[in-house]
């Protein structure tokens, strides 16, 4: 299971690290993680439900899952899961890493990010799914108040993210 979805996530996330890093836009992508890690960060961290993370609601179809093995089940939902580009994130801080990505500005390491953040984004989603197999929740707001302590968490890594960038930028401008 953890290899179905770490594997495909890896993959796709070097592909796009390498074609990120390569693009000259390093200081425009510091740029804009500033702007997106303030205004998502603050959004997170105070609760202001109107910002939503960016993102898809497109989950996996039922119809990929009719009739499939337990193994193509898997690896079906790993490719389509394991990267986060084709479904729903809730969480905003999955949007700043391909900001962080195209920041890197060589594409040595964007390669080494872009995997690095497949591998860790694709074994989260897949542990998840087995922590919650395992163990179901008895209490209906369990998910809810782990949300929102995730979110707010999320929140002030985003506002720890955009100091960095904010010294980055500003250590090339200055």
């Amino acid at each position: 299971m953890l290899a179905a979805y770490a594997v495909p996530a890896a993959a796709a996330w070097t592909v796009l690290g390498l074609a990120l890093a390569v693009l000259p836009v390093r200081t425009a992508a510091l740029l804009a993680a500033v702007l997106y890690g303030c205004g998502y960060g603050a959004a997170e961290t105070f609760g202001l439900t109107r910002l939503r993370p960016p993102g898809r609601s497109w989950q996996v179809p039922q119809d990929f899952m009719i009739g499939a093995s337990s193994r193509r089940r898997a690896l079906v939902w790993g490719s389509i899961l394991g990267p986060g580009f084709l479904t729903r994130n809730p969480y905003a801080g999955f949007g700043m890493l391909p900001l962080l990505v195209a920041g890197s500005g060589y594409p040595v390491y964007g390669l080494a990010l872009g995997a690095g953040i497949g591998l860790a984004h694709g074994s989260g989603r897949a542990m998840a799914l087995l922590r919650d197999v395992a163990r179901p929740q008895d209490d209906p707001f369990a998910l809810l108040l782990r949300s929102l302590r995730w979110r707010t968490l999320d929140g002030l890594a985003l506002l720890a993210i955009a100091g960095a960038a904010i010294a980055s930028v500003a250590g090339r401008v200055g």
